[in-house]
């Protein structure tokens, strides 16, 4: 007995020493650029937890887009389909929906409440069409999902900045953005008095729907079966896995669209080049520290917006630059996903 629970608390501890290592090094690195270690990690902790209105209107703000994005992710992944174009098709929802919304200036009160729902079915549209390019290269190709995702990412990107340079742009054409959306497409604040909307809410509900499909319905029972093995899923003679793919890839690239509009719909009020600082790569870190678990991409989503938080109050006030903040996030979230690992092993050993 004792043998067996020296041999399963191993990795726990290889994984607490991994943090504490990982911290060592932020801290000395920090301290080489001639920062405080002590005083740059209670900013990060202040900015993402120093009261529960910057708990809400930084934090849980930063993370809508992850959880969004990081459900994504992690439903294609757990149906074996390597999505790596979260980025580029959050650009495709949050262009279909500013396309939408901007189209009627006009629309507001009882006449304008279909506005928002039409913009939201815009950008999941939007995402899942994009999406669509490299399912079909898959499925009638055979050409690897994970090259044409992370192209399709690019042609996102550059038709974002045409757009907004262009047939899209502001009316004045002063800068390379769009005009605001009108009142009646913004998502409603959830909290008085603060930054959080209901685009966080709608992430939670699309979690938890998400993990019923997948753990309590025959469609989740054959993306998970296919994910597990295509073949196996193939061979047993009940389903065919390219429906099965299809699936995956559309609503993959419609939750990864709906990041793109909240964000717009639920913060910028307008699109513009560089939405996103990468949510649809960080949203594969998301997905694998949830273990591709739907309901666990809620928390896991949470702890990536409070790194982001924390960050910006590095820079303001502890006076770090923001490549020593990307470095420090990038360690963090190394030690996270390495604690996770080890604790994901010593539970195995156990068992």
């Amino acid at each position: 007995m004792t043998v067996r629970w020296g041999a399963a608390l191993r990795p726990a501890g290889q994984a607490a020493a991994a943090l504490v290592a990982t911290l060592a090094v932020a801290a000395a690195l920090l301290a080489i650029g001639g920062h405080s270690p002590v005083e740059a990690f209670s900013a990060l902790v202040r900015g993402a937890f120093g009261s529960w209105n910057r708990f809400a209107s930084f934090t849980l703000v930063q993370a809508t887009p992850l959880l969004l994005t990081g459900l994504a992710v992690a439903i294609a992944f757990k149906a074996g389909v390597w999505n790596i174009g979260a980025e580029g098709q959050l650009y495709a929802g949050a262009l279909a929906g500013v396309a939408v919304a901007v189209s009627f200036p006009g629309a507001a009160g009882a006449s304008g409440l279909w506005l928002l729902p039409v913009a939201l079915l815009a950008a999941a549209a939007a995402g899942a069409l994009w999406a669509a390019v490299p399912a079909a290269m898959k499925t009638r190709l055979g050409v690897g999902e994970v090259i044409t995702t992370l192209l399709m990412n690019f042609v996102a990107l550059f038709l974002a900045q045409y757009l907004v340079q262009g047939p899209l742009q502001e009316a004045r054409g002063v800068f390379n953005q769009t005009d605001e959306i009108p009142a009646a497409a913004a998502l409603p604040s959830l909290l008085p008095g603060s930054r959080l909307h209901a685009g966080f809410l709608l992430g939670v509900v699309l979690a938890g729907a998400a993990w019923l499909y997948m753990t309590r319905t025959p469609g989740g029972f054959r993306m998970r079966a296919v994910g597990a093995s295509t073949r196996a899923a193939e061979a047993s003679g009940r389903f065919a896995a390219q429906p099965v793919t299809w699936l995956a890839f559309l609503v993959s690239g419609a939750l990864a669209g709906l990041a793109g509009w909240v964000q717009v719909a639920g913060v910028t009020g307008r699109m513009y080049e560089g939405l996103s600082p990468g949510w649809g790569y960080t949203a594969i870190a998301v997905a694998l520290l949830a273990r591709l678990n739907p309901a666990a991409v809620v928390p896991a989503a949470v702890v990536f917006g409070a790194l982001s938080a924390g960050g910006g109050a590095m820079q303001r006030d502890a006076g770090v630059p923001e490549a020593w903040v990307r470095g420090t996030e990038a360690l963090l979230i190394l030690a996270v996903l390495a604690v996770d690992r080890g604790l994901e092993a010593a539970r195995r050993r156990r068992g």
